[in-house]
């Protein structure tokens, strides 16, 4: 009896091998970047992933910060009240209206500074310096700087307003001074955060491409319109993106410069839920609110990134 061995054709082995060495030293090339990110993944797990968890399992159950026992279970009853409470949906708006108030400023003013510290010859370390500095100031110390100057006694804003004959804007005292007066404060402060983001992309064009438009007779602006903005289109929609996130998540500046007032007209969300959690006891509620507010977020990001790919892939 004969036994007829049928194999593979020499081609198809080699191929077949090939991949599977590739596969092997893929695998083991690999380690190296797993044990450098092994402990950043730990502590990430830890304190960022834990602790959501924790939130989403609290939120189900009618949990007090000043009782040790997760308390009894509610299911979904704390979300429904948290969508159907006017205070946080108002809060929501709050954090809303300061970021429409913020963001426009916050995404042109960086990118037009940038553009022109870069255009100067000397001293340009000294600009891109100042303009940056107040970013690394802790919140804490910014709020109490412009509370002294908000003072309606003592302030140097307020003494600016008062001693060429305009009223007290009331920068503490009424709602609308409390938001130019927040505002005002964010811009400084965070303002060189995107100035930074831009420089480094502004860094990236190509010096001959601004000789070649001048050569053309481009002027400053022409070069601006035509070569500067169009090349940094990725760099501000990032930017416009990230500061949006950071707008919506503001807490530090309005809970230290205003606690929320006056009377409670610029609480944002992110305070409403700390009230909520720290001074009400509810942690419960307040886990399920920040839940609601999580998923906003990641609503918002996932449109957001949606609209940049598409917009990608059609262009």
């Amino acid at each position: 009896m004969t036994t007829t061995t049928t194999s593979a054709p020499v081609g198809v082995s080699a191929a077949a091998q090939l991949r599977t060495t590739e596969t092997e030293n893929s695998g083991r090339d690999n380690r190296p970047g797993w044990l450098f990110a092994s402990p950043f993944l730990v502590l990430y797990a830890l304190f960022l992933i834990g602790p959501v968890l924790i939130g989403l399992v609290i939120s189900f159950f009618n949990t007090a910060t000043v009782k040790n026992s997760l308390g009894g279970w509610v299911g979904l009853q704390n979300y429904g009240d948290v969508l159907s409470s006017s205070d946080f949906w108002k809060s929501m708006w709050h954090s809303t209206l300061f970021t429409l108030l913020t963001v426009p400023f916050l995404v042109v003013l960086p990118l037009l500074v940038a553009i022109f510290a870069g255009r100067i010859n000397r001293g340009r370390w000294f600009y891109r310096f100042a303009f940056f500095a107040p970013y690394v100031v802790p919140s804490a110390s910014v709020a109490l700087i412009f509370a002294y100057m908000y003072s309606p006694e003592i302030g140097l804003l307020t003494k600016a307003f008062t001693s060429i004959g305009l009223p007290d804007p009331g920068f503490l005292s009424t709602p609308k001074g409390a938001w130019f007066a927040v505002t005002l404060l964010t811009v400084w402060w965070t303002f060189g955060f995107n100035f930074v983001l831009y420089t480094a992309a502004l860094q990236e064009v190509p010096e001959e491409t601004y000789e070649a438009a001048a050569l053309d007779g481009a002027g400053p602006w022409q070069q601006i319109r035509s070569i500067t903005v169009p090349l940094l289109r990725p760099t501000i929609a990032l930017v416009l993106m990230l500061q949006i996130l950071a707008s919506l998540k503001v807490f530090d500046q309005i809970y230290i410069l205003l606690g929320g007032g006056p009377n409670g007209a610029t609480r944002p969300v992110i305070e409403y839920i700390y009230d909520t959690g720290f001074t009400s006891y509810r942690a419960g509620y307040a886990a399920a609110a920040t839940m609601v507010y999580f998923v906003i977020l990641v609503l918002i990001s996932g449109a957001w990134m949606f609209a940049t790919r598409r917009r990608g892939a059609s262009a």
